[in-house]
């Protein structure tokens, strides 16, 4: 059964005037059980993601200051809202989630974070409304814990991977492919393994086939056994942030050139949400709805 991560703190509201459309976390999976998608046995709650397993990943000196609440007011701006109790927990629940979701899809073949995608945040730093590394974390999880030797991050948010990058920069086991406006937020950029920087207002045709292009020969030069997937729909043309120019039927296409890929090599894939800020939410939600359906239909059955 496809299990998805879910914890109602991942709408926790916050502080009026931030700009950051959490919304859509409580309505997407309200969506899927509307249609009949999935059904309330696919959700399950994440715990609290171990200090060890953070430490993996980031530095003990800025994961104890968020662990403390006593981030320096500088650095909380560079993330993008203010710290707290709250906040805190969501993103160790979102890690959790998305490791959880990583140990089912090996069962499964997909799972998915309804939140997650913070891929922004460094070994020893927050940005960009990202605390902790979700995938960064899973994926040194992986490896430490000996499950798998060979991973794939295919990050395709409109934004640059930078804190993934940064993190897995001299880890070889795990492939970073980052494909993003090259103009776009962060300005100072990491290297990935893969960097493709795009112009403002690609749209589906050039942007499709990139992508098809670049995949399979990934597969011969890493040959991953599993595969990370951040993908976030704020490629679309209607994002407030994005600067590129893809329809949602491209955006759906680009979802299943990514699922059909892990299906024909029989790889694994955890799935998390990223970003999304188009000014509709029915528009917002849709998009990442059809993430959810191209994964389960090519890879859930």
């Amino acid at each position: 059964m496809v299990k998805i991560a879910y914890h109602h703190l991942y709408a926790h509201p916050l502080p009026e005037g931030h700009r950051f459309p959490m919304l859509k976390y409580e309505l997407i999976p309200g969506q899927l059980l509307h249609e009949g998608v999935i059904t309330a046995a696919n959700l399950f709650e994440p715990e609290l993601v171990a200090e060890e397993t953070v430490l993996l990943s980031h530095d003990m000196a800025y994961w104890t200051q968020l662990r403390d609440l006593t981030l320096p007011a500088r650095e909380q701006r560079r993330i993008g809202f203010p710290l707290n109790a709250q906040l805190l927990e969501r993103e160790l629940r979102i890690t959790q989630g998305t490791i959880d979701g990583a140990l089912f899809a090996r069962e499964c073949g997909i799972a998915f974070n309804v939140a997650g995608g913070t891929h922004h945040a460094g070994s020893d730093w927050g940005e960009g409304f990202c605390l902790l590394n979700d995938q960064a974390v899973a994926a040194n999880y992986l490896i430490h814990k000996g499950i798998y030797q060979r991973i794939l991050i295919i990050d395709l948010d409109v934004h640059q991977g930078n804190g993934t990058a940064q993190i897995l920069e001299k880890e070889p086991r795990v492939f970073t492919f980052s494909m993003h406006g090259e103009k776009n937020f962060p300005f100072r950029k990491e290297t990935s393994d893969l960097d493709i920087g795009l112009d403002e207002g690609t749209g589906d045709e050039t942007y499709l086939s990139i992508l098809r292009d670049v995949l399979p020969d990934l597969y011969e030069k890493h040959q991953p056994e599993f595969v990370f997937y951040l993908a976030g729909v704020d490629v679309l043309s209607t994002d407030k942030l994005g600067k590129l120019a893809m329809s949602k039927a491209g955006c759906k296409e680009r979802d299943r050139i990514v699922f059909q890929f892990c299906k024909d090599h029989h790889l694994p894939v955890q799935v998390s949400m990223g970003g999304g800020y188009s000014p509709g939410i029915k528009d917002l939600v849709e998009a990442h709805c059809n993430t959810f359906k191209q994964g389960i239909d090519i890879l859930g059955g």
